[in-house]
């Protein structure tokens, strides 16, 4: 892993194209910055791209700028079509790389995708990285999130600058583009399950006369303990749901688990009763509100 590239001259100064930097590709920018990387933002939303600019980056209007002169290209946008647009659409990224180099694919998509996706890039002589991660904004922006990676052994080896300088915590979990994603399903599944679970129980504590604060820490510290439900439960009873995580994403990310499971002759019981919750407030008009808001549904009579 490299340490000291902040103190590089900027002649050494690796170049990384970034294309989606909201909250989680912000967090990504900001952290390779830091590290001492050049990196080129481009986003729809002008705002987040300038907020890089004032830490050092260099804007780029479109993807294609973004990668022309990279050394990789980092695609962190919401969805298999937008990444698609990003990398074969007009001005599309990938005419502008140069053959050899690595794309990391960092989207929740379905596994199929991440495949198509690979398979156009190989055909540009071009490595695809399967890369999703977990962990929200700040583990992003501190380098503690979770990167699933898969990708063949020598791209991996090839790529160990960038991924450590990303996150402390790299998993390569196989060498075929599409079991990142499945990877990233399975755990986002279990995510949902665990937020609606511990969304109900919170709700039940209030309802038995239980002070709900009080509660919680009891399960921060015991057997009913989930990161994401103490992370959550503890801004929902602040009444804090600036999204720092959407509804939308996780009923995203549980409708293309299930029909992963689905494909694979699987049950999934549990997915799909929380896939039914965050629907619920999608449906509710919530989409947009941090996920933490699955409270308010359980409060309801």
């Amino acid at each position: 892993m490299a340490s000291g590239l902040g103190e590089q001259p900027a002649a050494a100064r690796r170049t990384a194209g970034i294309v989606g930097v909201g909250n989680m590709g912000g967090g990504m920018a900001a952290r390779l910055l830091e590290r001492g990387w050049r990196v080129r933002a481009c986003d729809l939303v002008a705002a987040k791209v300038h907020a890089l600019v004032a830490r050092g980056a260099d804007a780029a209007a479109t993807p294609a700028e973004a990668a022309r002169g990279a050394e990789v290209l980092i695609v962190c946008v919401v969805d298999a079509a937008q990444a698609g647009q990003v990398l074969f659409g007009d001005q599309g990224a990938a005419a502008a790389l140069a053959p050899g180099l690595a794309v990391l694919l960092c989207p929740t998509i379905a596994p199929e995708d991440v495949e198509r996706l690979a398979a156009r890039l190989a055909e540009r002589g071009l490595a695809a990285i399967d890369a999703p991660m977990s962990g929200g904004p700040a583990r992003a922006r501190d380098g503690s999130m979770s990167l699933m990676v898969a990708c063949d052994a020598a791209v991996y080896a090839a790529q160990q600058v960038l991924l450590g300088d990303l996150s402390t915590k790299v998993f390569h979990v196989g060498p075929r583009p599409g079991d990142g994603a499945r990877t990233k399903l399975v755990n986002n599944l279990l995510a949902a399950v665990n937020l609606a679970g511990a969304a109900e129980a919170m709700a039940l504590a209030e309802r038995l006369g239980l002070d709900a604060g009080r509660t919680l820490a009891v399960i921060e510290q015991s057997s009913g303990q989930s990161w994401i439900g103490a992370d959550r439960m503890r801004r929902a009873l602040a009444g804090d749901y600036a999204p720092r995580a959407h509804v939308s994403l996780l009923h995203k990310d549980t409708r293309l688990a299930l029909a992963a499971a689905q494909a694979a002759g699987f049950d999934a019981a549990f997915g799909r009763l929380a896939h039914a919750a965050f629907a619920r407030a999608v449906a509710a008009g919530r989409a947009d509100l941090d996920d933490a808001v699955l409270l308010e549904q359980f409060r309801a009579p």
